[in-house]
């Protein structure tokens, strides 16, 4: 039986983490098997790949940082997401290559078709069967950011311009691909956006 791969997407602030847990809860719940993973640093290799992308104290050029994350990518689906769905498991990941698509793509100006290529020939062309989509307006997002006191890492010292075309190159691959994705507007409660999130899910299994 093959598994269930969901991801989770959105600009920085938007809330993934919190409902990618409540949707691993659910599914715990009723029975499911769960992975839960994120990127980047899902695996070992990929925490000091992390490391560098979100610490690392110098500028890192746009094509290598793609690069980076592709590395990151690549061995994450080898060793641990198609594992999981081969046995039939359900993979739920905090961010996967439409992360890159709207940051590298978007933010850092490369070409959207160019870093997509990229992770798909990193990943063996594997897309997620359900990506949630948190949608949320860069400012909002900032500002939520802002009230948790932790340290910005590399990326989330980016001006909220860079913020604002990653959303929007998020709204253009939801577009593009409905079948795929489903928004879910992050100014919601966040008992709100679970709701939607679980029915939707729960369609698919």
């Amino acid at each position: 039986m093959a598994g269930l791969f969901i991801s989770f997407e959105g600009i920085d602030g938007v809330g993934k983490s919190t409902q990618a847990d409540l949707l691993e809860k659910f599914l715990v719940d009723a029975g499911q098997t769960v992975v839960r993973t994120l990127e980047p640093g899902g695996t070992e290799l990929g925490v000091e790949i992390r490391q560098i992308l979100l610490h690392h104290k110098g500028g890192i050029a746009p094509r290598s940082e793609a690069l980076l994350y592709a590395a990151d990518r690549g061995h994450h689906v080898a060793t641990k997401i198609r594992p999981a769905l081969e046995r039939g498991e359900i993979v739920i990941s905090d961010r996967y290559l439409d992360s890159s698509i709207a940051y590298q793509g978007a933010g850092r100006d490369l070409s959207r078709k160019e870093v997509r290529d990229l992770s798909m020939w990193a990943t063996g062309n594997l897309l997620p069967n359900l990506t949630v989509l948190l949608d949320l307006p860069a400012e909002v997002a900032r500002a939520r950011r802002n009230q948790t006191g932790t340290e910005p890492d590399r990326l989330e010292r980016e001006k909220t311009e860079f913020f604002e075309s990653a959303r929007q190159a998020y709204l253009d691959l939801a577009a593009a691909e409905p079948e795929r994705f489903i928004v879910i507007d992050a100014s919601q409660s966040v008992e709100a956006m679970a709701e939607q999130i679980k029915t939707k899910v729960a369609s698919l299994l």
